[in-house]
């Protein structure tokens, strides 16, 4: 009987494409260059949050920095049908909070759920 890890990447990349879901966590560092306040920020913030949810139907929230006058972490959640469709979505998301008036996008880090509900992250 021969068994393989799934921490073996090549059983990982087969196994991404037998049916298991399909997501993906990406979070978004931000500086907030002009906020003298937190109230500043949180105009500036509250129209990426709000349209990353209405554009692209995707569960998202600001997630860390929330004391903070000229930072912000976002986070979004999705699911789709397949790892390109994903990768797809977040290139999309990626360009939609880079384009931001008001923001300076620091770093990004993007978690994969692998078929065990491990994820895996890559920073950017």
């Amino acid at each position: 009987m021969v068994t393989t890890s799934v921490r073996d990447p090549c059983v990982r990349a087969a196994s991404r494409h037998n049916g298991a879901v399909h997501a993906a966590a990406m979070t978004f560092d931000l500086h907030v260059p002009e906020s003298r306040s937190l109230k500043a920020k949180r105009a500036a913030i509250r129209p990426i949050v709000d349209g990353l949810r209405h554009r692209f139907r995707i569960s998202v929230a600001e997630v860390d920095h929330q004391e903070q006058w000229q930072r912000a972490t976002i986070g979004v959640a999705l699911v789709a049908e397949s790892d390109g469709r994903v990768q797809e979505l977040l290139d999309a998301v990626e360009r939609f909070v880079a384009g931001a008036p008001d923001v300076e996008l620091l770093g990004t880090e993007v978690a994969w759920l692998d078929p065990d509900g491990v994820l895996e992250s890559e920073r950017a």
